[in-house]
């Protein structure tokens, strides 16, 4: 039997049967649909969801990168088992969606991309916002998508979209091979009838599977981290991705070996676990890094181990450490010449926590009353920059987290992704729950938080989820404040002013660079940006598009402000100004190395200066072979 319908129809039909199965619990995989329309894709797929809008619901947004954005953020609280597509015309809107499917890929998030094409048939050609290669007929903006994407197909054929669909879904709910997964889809084909054999459109459960550690590798893993002295797990996003918090925790209290965590992996144990260490790497807590630099054992779960989690190869000091990586992709279980221990996550630390019990292994009481005393002291630090002992004064960006720090409980999910706030983050928030924590440090991409936040919200309705934005951040994309607006999605956003980039204000500074245009001020007669701060009232703007704001000028004001906008039912703004750019935010400094290149060669004092405390920090870098 067939049913005779166009491209873009079926492919709705279909995407609307797919399903994935974990753990006995089965959802469907595409939830939803977002999409901006052009004469790409509203003929196609524009007209085949109005026609099937009771099986594939719609939404509407303003930015195509945007919509990736809420894409990921629907996926990761979905713990990858569900998420959306996206679908845009051709040209810009397609080219708009490579920066969200790089940071997807990046973070091994699945998102469907579905950008409309140029003809297939080339009747009309060149099309508008097509592009014109003299060297390759077959080439079209779409293949910038390539690179970025975990799978590629071009649907030149309407029944080249059967295994295309097929192989999509595949990746899409491969736990090793997820990301972004893109079908470009041209204008004339999708409009095409074609006669599709009904059981494309049959039901269809993906089995998102949990591989068990290989024997052989079970046995290495458990003989290194007996014979370990000080051992020390670092927990990445594939705890996260795999549910293994419970797994996890038995592990750390069964054996007591400390756990540090990637930006990815924080709240894989709660702050107060008593084998939680806090966040690893550049922006961890003294706590970790000192045990990093000591441990002569690392076990690295889920974590690909960035230069971020390493201090750019800097940070494990001792002459004789070993990697043991839990990984569910050989290619990260390989990295740092580690032994691979290639499974889920939570089926790994279960055969690991079953092995190491039959011997009754523990590491010695000395090592666990070192690292509680010093994670002891690392939160004596916590309060201090949290602490605001005048209430009526402006607040510094660490007493910004503080008062929401003090008003959350473990429902609230936080949001961020790049500036100043991810390295206050990773190093004094306290994780409450398994995800409240949400940081998308993979591609640290600006304009994150806002889409993602509708995203969260959308897969959690019933809790609060805050968007934690600084004001470089909100002027790069606030326009998904006005999709929450209209879909009544009642996000939080926490909206910090400090008159530039403050981040990479503090990081130019520090490798001569002078923090060179990086404040938001007039310019100056020497053509730096050093003039007054500018007048821009971004409160006023998130008003204008629809979103209530609350002011807040002092730290009293601010945990109010806090208060309000947590009951809140509509989307709310919170509005705090802090320090400057060119002043510090006030949280300990970092407590490991990252490698940002400096000028071999300069004039300027700061430069040379900086030059040689590069050189000095370069001359510690390790390649662990």
């Amino acid at each position: 039997m067939t049913t005779r319908l166009t491209v873009a129809q079926a492919l709705v039909r279909f995407l609307a049967a797919q399903y994935t199965e974990r753990d006995g619990v089965r959802q469907r995989l595409i939830g939803a649909t977002w999409g901006i329309f052009g004469h790409g894709n509203v003929a196609g797929l524009g007209q085949a969801l109005v026609e099937y809008a009771d099986e594939m619901p719609y939404h509407q947004g303003r930015n195509e990168q945007s919509m990736v954005h809420a894409a990921v953020g629907y996926a990761r609280q979905s713990n990858r088992l569900s998420t959306h597509a996206v679908t845009t015309s051709i040209g810009p809107g397609a080219t708009n969606l490579v920066t969200g499917a790089a940071l997807a890929t990046i973070n091994h998030i699945p998102v469907l991309l579905l950008p409309g094409d140029t003809f297939a048939t080339r009747v009309a050609d060149p099309v508008l916002q097509q592009l014109e290669l003299p060297y390759a007929g077959d080439v079209s903006v779409n293949d910038c998508l390539r690179p970025v994407s975990r799978y590629f197909d071009r649907v030149t054929r309407p029944e080249a979209l059967i295994p295309a669909a097929l192989q999509a879904m595949r990746v899409l709910t491969d736990p090793v091979e997820t990301g972004a997964v893109t079908l470009a889809l041209p204008q004339d084909v999708q409009a095409e009838a074609y006669d599709w054999p009904d059981e494309f459109f049959a039901e269809r459960t993906w089995v998102v599977r949990r591989p068990g550690a290989d024997p052989t590798e079970l046995a290495e893993a458990v003989e290194a981290i007996r014979t370990a002295e000080r051992p020390l797990l670092i927990a990445g996003g594939g705890v996260h991705h795999s549910r293994a918090e419970e797994a996890l925790a038995e592990f750390a209290a069964a054996t007591g070996i400390p756990v540090a965590s990637t930006q990815a992996g924080k709240g894989s144990l709660r702050y107060d676990h008593p084998q939680d260490v806090g966040g690893v790497g550049h922006t961890g807590t003294a706590t970790a890094d000192e045990l990093a630099r000591l441990a002569d054992l690392v076990i690295g779960v889920g974590t690909r181990y960035t230069d971020f989690t390493t201090a750019s190869g800097t940070l494990f000091e001792h002459p004789g450490v070993r990697f043991l990586n839990l990984n569910i992709a050989p290619y990260d279980g390989h990295k740092l010449a580690g032994m691979p221990l290639v499974a889920d996550a939570r089926s790994g630390l279960q055969e690991l926590t079953q092995s190491l019990g039959m011997h009754g292994h523990r590491v010695p009481d000395t090592y666990v009353r070192e690292y509680t005393e010093d994670k002891e002291r690392w939160e004596q630090r916590v309060d201090a920059c949290y602490e605001a002992e005048e209430p009526d004064i402006r607040p510094t960006q660490s007493q910004v987290l503080g008062a929401l720090d003090a008003l959350v409980d473990d429902t609230d999910v936080i949001i961020n992704a790049a500036g100043s706030l991810p390295g206050d983050l990773h190093k004094m928030w306290r994780a409450r729950s398994r995800d409240q924590y949400h940081l998308e440090y993979g591609y640290s991409c600006m304009g994150y938080e806002i889409p993602a936040a509708i995203g969260v919200k959308m897969a959690a309705p019933d809790r609060p989820v805050w968007a934690l934005v600084g004001d470089g951040t909100y002027l790069m994309m606030p326009t998904e404040i006005v999709t929450a607006v209209q879909e009544g999605i009642a996000i939080k956003m926490l909206l910090v002013q400090n008159h530039g980039y403050a981040s990479i204000g503090g990081l130019s500074e520090s490798v001569g660079g002078e923090r060179f245009g990086t404040a938001y001020r007039y310019q100056s007669e020497d053509g730096t940006y050093t003039g007054a701060p500018l007048p821009v009232d971004l409160a006023a703007n998130a008003a204008s598009l629809g979103m209530r704001v609350l002011r807040a000028k002092t730290v009293r004001d601010l945990r109010a402000a806090l208060a309000e906008a947590r009951a809140a039912d509509t989307p709310t703004c919170v509005y705090v100004e802090t320090e400057t750019a060119d002043t510090v935010s006030g949280p300990p400094p970092a407590q490991a190395w990252w490698d940002v290149p400096v000028a071999e060669t300069a004039t300027r004092p700061s430069a040379v200066k900086a030059r040689e405390l590069y050189e000095r920090h370069v001359s510690t870098r390790r390649r662990h072979l």
